[in-house]
């Protein structure tokens, strides 16, 4: 019998499941999303040759930019996130901050996202369609300002 050599420091070796997670807002977990995308971190270059040498290109690091943070649940009575953002719609920007919490098989937190300063930028509905039999959902867009 061949052994599986352990990956990570936990004896994890099997990767996660991306189904498995809660969402909080603001300190209050609010769970119940369909989709949240957006974990993106990269770090931006530019690129530079030296003259003479036209084989080779410096590459160089400028910035890190980070994506927006979109949420996507089905829509429901409870109008928090709407709310939110029509008090940005409103003149008034009230930041929260976000964490993405990823749990394992028995729904205790393995790794989480925590966003700082983030407010919503967009608030989307779900299209209407009569010949779709599907959930209504409503999707959120926040900026951030930092993972």
């Amino acid at each position: 019998m061949q052994r599986i050599p352990v990956i990570g420091g936990n004896g994890r070796r099997d990767p996660y499941t991306a189904f498995n997670f809660l969402v909080e807002i603001g300190g209050i977990i609010v769970g119940g999303f369909n989709e949240v995308s957006g974990l993106t971190v990269e770090t931006e270059i530019d690129t530079r040759r030296e003259g003479g040498v036209n084989n080779y290109e410096y590459k160089l690091p400028k910035g890190t930019k980070l994506s927006n943070l979109t949420l996507k649940r089905g829509l429901s009575d409870i109008d928090d996130l709407w709310n939110w953002y029509c008090a940005v719609v409103n003149g008034s920007f009230i930041r929260k901050e976000i964490t993405i919490f990823l749990c394992d098989e028995s729904w205790q937190n393995a790794l989480c996202w925590h966003f700082f300063k983030a407010f919503p930028i967009k608030w989307e509905g779900s299209t209407l369609n009569a010949q779709n039999n599907t959930i209504v959902t409503e999707t959120l867009v926040l900026a951030h300002e930092g993972l």
